[in-house]
């Protein structure tokens, strides 16, 4: 657990003529977080039919950090207005226990 103690919640709101573009813009951001080196894991998730998550964990405030500064987030917030009902709703939470 000492490798993720940090990490990000966000439930992005889809309109609901963009959940396909949605769901592919979140399968086509893994090679992205797989090339953080400071993200230790990174899930996409559909929650319900407009609602979609990421939940990402990592070592340190720094590479939490370094997550939100990077293409990711940049290409989230670009497509944010086009693709969602509302902005992403993200949060800073820490890991209490992992297995």
């Amino acid at each position: 657990m000492a490798n993720e103690q940090k990490s990000l919640l966000a439930r992005l709101h889809a309109k609901p003529d963009k959940v396909e573009e949605v769901r592919t813009f979140l399968e086509d951001a893994l090679p992205l977080a797989e090339d953080e080196e400071k993200t230790v894991s990174w899930y996409a998730l559909q929650i319900d039919d407009t609602t979609f998550g990421i939940f990402d964990t990592f070592a340190s405030e720094e590479g939490r950090q370094a997550h939100l500064d990077g293409d990711i987030a940049a290409a989230l917030m670009e497509h944010a207005d086009e693709l969602l009902e509302e902005p992403p709703q993200i949060e800073h939470v820490d890991v209490l226990a992992a297995k």
